[in-house]
């Protein structure tokens, strides 16, 4: 055990010339986080199960016989917090992107990577399920350090197949969640209760991501924040001095240096220690770290804002008698300049952004047509020559009812005069968010036709009485 806090130390005094999780030769150093307490961990841990219950929960709450949640990208059907979007209001999923993007730059530029420690599901998943499961089974990471470094005794086979067995079967449960949002949490059930034989496919399918997921948290681990995501490097671009993140009070820890017997009997007596700062050196930042940096260099790309460090720090200042905060939610330059905390003109350009965005998706959503009609010449067709001088086209309809109470449609011709119109298909009874399609014929006399043989028309669509919409399409006839 000496050796390995003798390593340990060392690894912390070469910490600024190196990566974390990686060792000198160049291979994955394996990163044995301790398990963190304090005040941040326990508002994390409440808001993971918030998260975590809507995450497996959602696909099974109905709104209106509607999934809350669901991106079934193949049949393009949508429906977010209960509400349907269907193919017409794609612009809206469109927009509602964008929205989201802009919100995570406005977020970034202000709070730093906080996604990173508090929402995301790698995070979440990692450090409130995985990592907690470990350490039930494997101990402390001292613990864990000399079971990996151990022969293989049928304590270690028993313990490190358990372990991967729970990973394994958490992956999948994890798996099948997130396929329940693409393809239903109906028709999901419905493959989980036929023969195995008669979904193979899909079976491998969902076999193959349960592995991806069980290789991340068993093995690849914090490799995924660090290396893969892209948001690390998106960040890198948006914080600047005055960002609020995860930060080292560097004025009043330095200059560092171990709390002596010769220190706690001069904060006895009463004395301020001159030489030396607030830190101790102490390094319980850098063992609850999850991507093993030490948060005193300063604002890292590795860091995810997970406040763990803060937590430990804040126990440590705790024991000494010294007062907390020295690793804390800070900007840089609070801290270097002693001025408050404020948005630089960059987020607040960020924010005027971020309002115009929603403004237009808001107002394009609350004005969006709930009564969808289309009408397309039928394909093959031109016109068809009927008696007493008079020529008919014949049209597909396509009828959408977005609201979740049935309709009556009529609709009429007002221009040009004299069209007459005869459904050759019930377009009249629409039920609540249904598609209906079918046919119909336009008839009008040759003196109301363009003499170019291409006419015109707009239709009155009205819903229980009331006028909906006005549709054009175009009439085909023989030219005069």
């Amino acid at each position: 055990m000496a050796i390995i806090e003798i390593s340990e130390i060392e690894d912390h005094e070469t910490f600024r010339n190196e990566l974390a999780s990686i060792a000198h030769d160049g291979r994955r150093k394996w990163i044995y986080a301790r398990k963190p307490s304090g005040k941040f961990t326990q508002y994390r841990t409440y808001l993971s199960y918030v998260l975590l219950a809507f995450l497996f929960f959602a696909p099974y709450l109905k709104i209106n016989n509607h999934q809350f949640m669901l991106f079934n990208i193949i049949e393009r059907k949508f429906v977010i917090f209960g509400i349907p979007f269907w193919t017409q209001d794609f612009y809206l999923a469109l927009l509602l992107i964008l929205f989201l993007l802009v919100t995570l730059v406005v977020y970034t530029s202000i709070f730093g990577r906080i996604w990173c420690g508090w929402l995301c599901p790698q995070t979440v998943f990692m450090e409130m399920i995985f990592r907690k499961i470990e350490f039930a089974i494997e101990g402390s990471p001292k613990q864990q350090i000399t079971l990996d470094n151990g022969a293989w005794t049928k304590e270690k086979v028993w313990k490190k197949g358990l372990k991967h067995s729970i990973f394994f079967a958490i992956s999948f449960i994890i798996a099948n969640t997130f396929l329940s949002y693409i393809i239903g949490s109906d028709q999901l059930w419905k493959i989980i209760l036929d023969p195995p034989q008669q979904h193979l496919v899909g079976l491998t399918a969902i076999t193959v991501f349960s592995i991806v997921f069980y290789a991340v948290f068993a093995r690849f681990r914090e490799q995924a924040c660090i290396i893969v995501c892209p948001y690390g490097r998106y960040q890198s671009a948006l914080v600047d001095e005055d960002t609020i993140a995860v930060t080292y009070d560097f004025k009043r820890g330095e200059p560092r240096g171990k709390f002596t017997k010769e220190d706690k009997a001069a904060q006895l007596r009463g004395e301020k220690l001159h030489d030396k700062g607030d830190c101790i050196d102490c390094h319980q930042c850098v063992t609850v770290c999850p991507t093993g940096i030490d948060i005193r260099n300063g604002i890292q790309l590795e860091c995810v804002n997970c406040t763990a460090c803060i937590d430990a720090c804040d126990d440590v200042m705790t024991k000494i008698q010294k007062p907390k905060g020295l690793i804390r939610y800070a900007s840089n330059s609070s801290i270097k300049d002693g001025k408050k905390i404020h948005l630089s003109a960059r987020s607040k350009a960020y924010g005027v952004v971020w309002l115009l965005v929603m403004t237009v998706l808001v107002t394009l959503f609350m004005n969006r047509k709930m009564l969808h009609v289309l009408v397309l010449r039928q394909p093959g067709t031109t016109f068809a020559v009927m008696s007493h001088d008079k020529y008919a086209n014949f049209f597909h309809v396509q009828l959408l009812n977005k609201k979740n109470n049935p309709k009556e449609v009529s609709m009429k011709i007002i221009s040009p005069q004299n069209g007459e119109l005869k459904p050759l298909s019930d377009l009249v009874h629409i039920n609540g968010q249904q598609e209906k399609e079918g046919r119909m014929m336009i008839i009008f006399p040759k003196s109301s036709l363009s003499p170019d043989g291409s006419t015109d028309v707009v239709i009155e669509v009205s819903e229980n009485g009331t006028i909906a919409d006005y549709v054009k399409t175009k009439f085909i006839s023989p030219n005069k």
